[in-house]
C-alpha cells in the first residue's frame, strides 16, 4: 500500500485524485522528449535537446525536484544555452503542478501563453458523438503504411498557418503543395516509424483521398495527449475535429489507456472538446521570447 504524504493527508479525496492527475501529467510531459532528445541538467530545469531529425524540444521544471525554486537566474541560464545550441527559446509546463516558475520565467523577460489543458474523465468514452458527416465521411485510423498518411501529417500545417476556427482560404491546391514538403523534410517517415513502433496513432477524415482534418496522439504506458488536429481551412465548420478526436479517444481506449489529454489553443477551441466530454484540469503554459 502507498502511504500518503503530509501534503496529500491534507487533500479531500477529490484534491488527491487532482493531485495525483497533475503528477501522472509532469510524468508524461518529461518522458515523451526523452525517447528523442538528450537532458541537460540545469538543477531545477531540465533542458531537452533533440538528437536527430524532428521538432526541437524545449526545456520545463526538472521532474521531482527538491530544492529550492527555479529562479530567473535559473532561467536564464538556459536561455543561454538554448542560444548557443541555436535552439528556440522555450519553456512548456503545467501551471498547477509548479507554480512558482512563471514569475521567474517573466522575471527572466519571457512571455507566457495559457492554454486549456483537458482531461477526458476516467471510465468515460468520447462523450456526445459528432454530428453525422455529409456523404458517409467518416474519420478513421490511419495504418503507417496508408497512402493517406502524407496528407495527414501536412493538414495540421496549413490548420495552424490559419489559426481559429473560422473558414480559411487554404484547400487541395495548397495541400498539395504541403504534402511534397512533408514528404521531402522526412515528417511522414518519422510520424510512420512512431505509429509501427506503438507510440503514436494518426486519424483523419478523408475525402477524394486526401485527409482534411487530422490528429494524432503520443502515448507513454496508460497515457495518451492528443495533438496537432486541425482541419484543412477551407472545410472547417463541419464538425470535423470532433470526428479525429473521437477516433483517436476509441482508439487510445481500445489500446489500454487510460487518460487522455490534450490542451487546446485558446477557449474558443476548448468549448469544443468540452462538447466531446473532455473537463477543464489545469493549465498548459509556454513561454517564449517577446514579440
Amino acid at each position: 500500500m502507498t502511504s500518503l504524504n503530509p501534503e496529500q493527508q491534507q487533500l479531500d479525496p477529490q484534491g488527491r485524485h487532482q493531485h495525483a492527475l497533475l503528477a501522472e501529467l509532469d510524468e508524461f510531459y518529461d518522458a515523451v522528449p526523452r525517447k528523442g532528445a538528450r537532458a541537460e541538467d540545469f538543477g531545477p530545469l531540465t533542458l531537452f535537446v533533440r538528437e536527430g531529425e524532428g521538432w526541437p524540444f524545449y526545456a520545463r521544471p526538472t521532474r521531482g525536484w527538491t530544492g529550492a525554486p527555479a529562479t530567473a537566474e535559473d532561467v536564464r541560464r538556459v536561455l543561454a544555452r538554448q542560444r548557443e545550441l541555436g535552439l528556440p527559446e522555450s519553456f512548456e509546463w503545467v501551471a498547477e503542478h509548479t507554480p512558482g516558475l512563471r514569475a521567474a520565467i517573466e522575471q527572466a523577460g519571457l512571455a507566457v501563453h495559457e492554454h486549456p489543458l483537458l482531461v477526458l474523465p476516467e471510465g468515460q468514452d468520447d462523450g456526445p458523438a459528432p454530428d453525422p458527416l455529409p456523404g458517409g465521411v467518416r474519420a478513421r485510423v490511419l495504418a503507417a503504411d496508408d497512402p493517406v498518411l502524407a496528407s495527414a501529417v501536412a493538414t495540421p500545417n496549413l490548420a495552424f498557418a490559419e489559426p481559429g476556427t473560422a473558414l480559411g482560404t487554404a484547400g487541395p491546391a495548397e495541400l498539395a503543395r504541403a504534402v511534397l514538403q512533408v514528404v521531402a523534410d522526412g515528417a511522414v517517415e518519422r510520424v510512420a516509424a512512431r505509429i509501427g513502433a506503438g507510440a503514436a496513432a494518426v486519424a483523419a477524415v478523408v475525402e477524394d483521398g486526401s485527409a482534411l482534418c487530422s490528429g494524432q496522439y503520443q502515448r507513454v504506458g496508460p497515457v495518451c495527449e492528443i495533438v496537432g488536429v486541425g482541419t484543412l481551412p477551407s472545410a472547417r465548420r463541419r464538425g470535423l475535429g470532433l470526428a479525429v478526436t473521437s477516433a483517436l479517444v476509441a482508439d487510445a481506449r481500445a489500446r489500454g489507456v487510460r487518460t487522455v489529454f490534450l490542451s487546446a489553443a485558446d477557449e474558443d477551441v476548448a468549448r469544443i472538446y468540452r462538447r466531446a466530454g473532455f473537463r477543464n484540469t489545469a493549465t498548459a503554459l509556454i513561454a517564449e521570447p517577446k514579440a
